[in-house]
């Protein structure tokens, strides 16, 4: 019988599945059955978060170090995926951040520092877990992006907007080259997610309001929005969409 959302016997990677929204695709992808790995720098983030995952449901959770912007560090994280798993089915590059600073004065080694991550550790990553899944005969590559792909912001993210521009049209590009070998790749953008990071930024007055001005559903996103999106696009629902970009906004990138 056909399950749509079915994840048993699927091993799965989230690389930043320790931060908000990349710990609640690994719990989503839990829940659905699939074995999940958790993988960043900070050994005590991903313990504690494994942790977590543990108590949301039963399954494997497994944590693995990696640098986002260092090729071999994730070409290590690979082989003790597959190592430990046996194969890679579902890679979620959920790793990135964002530097704020006015276009006509911003730092260049910072951008260098943002796009290493956001946009080489990205691609880094399709590059050598898609190895992995060609040689298999398959899987699914789910990236992280934003509505700011698409939308620009004033408030001087000319680096991360347009990281998350880069970020889709590799995902659309390594879709392109990779779908003859039944490897899917999308991406999700979300509109701002209230994490617990934004949580001290939300309480300064009138800053909630700021940002739901131009979303037709009046609020933020919350991390639990992201994780049905994710579970479908990870999912044998999905299986004939690649190169696509999900957005997760409340309307915001449709009102224009």
């Amino acid at each position: 019988m056909f399950e749509p959302f079915n994840l048993t016997g699927k091993y799965a990677v989230v690389i930043g599945g320790a931060g908000g929204i990349g710990r609640a695709i690994a719990g989503g992808l839990l829940q659905s059955g699939a074995a999940v790995g958790i993988a960043s720098r900070n050994m005590d983030g991903l313990n504690e978060a494994a942790e977590s995952l543990r108590k949301l449901a039963d399954g494997r959770v497994e944590v693995f170090q990696v640098d986002a912007s260092d090729e071999a560090s994730i070409v290590r994280l690979a082989a003790e995926v597959v190592k430990s798993f046996g194969r890679i089915d579902i890679l979620v590059n959920a790793q990135g951040f964002n530097t704020k600073g006015p276009a006509l004065e911003f730092d260049m080694a910072e951008w260098d520092r943002l796009y290493a991550v956001n946009v080489r550790g990205v691609m880094m990553s399709c590059k050598v877990f898609g190895r992995y899944m060609v040689d298999q005969g398959g899987g699914k590559i789910l990236n992280l992006s934003s509505v700011r792909g698409i939308r620009a912001n004033a408030g001087g993210n000319s680096a991360y907007c347009s990281s998350k521009a880069a970020v889709d049209l590799i995902t659309k590009s390594v879709a392109t080259e990779l779908a003859k070998n039944n490897v899917q790749v999308n991406a999700l953008g979300p509109a701002l997610i209230a994490t617990k990071m934004m949580e001290k930024v939300m309480a300064e007055p009138g800053r909630a309001e700021q940002y739901t001005r131009n979303i037709p559903m009046g609020r933020l996103g919350k991390v639990e929005d992201v994780v049905g999106a994710a579970v479908f696009l990870a999912s044998p629902a999905a299986d004939f969409i690649t190169g696509q970009v999900l957005y997760i906004d409340g309307g915001l990138t449709a009102a224009g």
